[in-house]
């Protein structure tokens, strides 16, 4: 797809961990690119195996946004690629919006290359689909309100457990006893919630617990980072449920 990289900043989302989630565009783009920028405390160093020999590998784990964006301007103005590499997928949690407003404003150019989201790759692992039939239809990704960023009052847990959907949680691990408390105001406390730490990276771990029991899981494995709750009927092992779409009496236009 790419010849030659242009003189910009490609903003690449790694995916969870797995270097074999890359997409084929990412994996492409990072064996060309000059510079690469990435979040090390997220990013697994497997991820940056097919880059450059002569690539110049920055980690930004310390760095402050003051000290990322001259870097990339930088390195673009002198004529060289340059990846800015997140983990997950772009659109979620991935801090790019001011990193993409002090780019536009220094007339830098940049791409978006999305990744896999860690509660993909998770439901994966899991084996499971979490828009059910007849039981389920909406996924929610959210999450707790921490230092960096606070949630609006209008998105607080609760409220959106009262739609009872898939409910994706980010960045509570820390927060483990309050989320329950929520969420068991409308969840039955026996709905299934899969507990999953470091999806994609060589020491993943899932547990499989009815929602009583997801603070004192956490607390016995001393979660406290780097995981995933996912909460939602559609964990339920007994479903014996079928989608209309492949049945035999469905008639669609390319299966009159």
């Amino acid at each position: 797809m790419y010849s030659e990289l242009r003189p910009a900043v490609y903003i690449i989302g790694a995916g969870p961990g797995d270097p074999d989630l890359l997409t084929v565009k990412a994996a492409k783009i990072l064996a060309q690119a000059d510079v690469i920028l990435y979040a090390d405390s997220l990013v697994p160093k497997e991820i940056l195996q097919g880059v450059k020999v002569e690539a110049e590998l920055i980690r930004t784990g310390s760095k402050t946004l003051e000290e990322i964006i001259p870097l990339m301007i930088e390195r673009v103005k002198r004529g060289l690629s340059v990846v800015r590499l997140h983990s997950g997928d772009l659109t979620l949690y991935s801090a790019i919006y001011e990193q993409m407003q002090a780019l536009n404003q220094a007339e830098i150019p940049f791409e978006l290359i999305p990744g896999i989201s860690a509660y993909q790759a998770a439901a994966a692992k899991l084996a499971v689909e979490l828009t059910v039939p007849d039981l389920v239809q909406t996924i929610i990704l959210t999450r707790v309100s921490g230092k960096a960023s606070a949630v609006p009052d209008a998105e607080n847990l609760a409220s959106l457990a009262a739609h009872r959907s898939s409910l994706c949680l980010y960045l509570a691990a820390r927060h483990t006893e309050e989320s329950q408390a929520q969420l068991q105001k409308y969840y039955p406390a026996d709905t299934g919630v899969a507990i999953c730490f470091r999806v994609g990276w060589p020491d993943e771990k899932f547990w499989l617990v009815p929602l009583e029991k997801m603070s004192q899981v956490s607390r016995e494995n001393n979660l406290i980072r780097t995981t995933l709750y996912i909460i939602s009927p559609a964990l339920n092992s007994a479903l014996t449920v079928r989608s209309r779409l492949y049945h035999p009496q469905h008639n669609h236009l390319f299966r009159p």
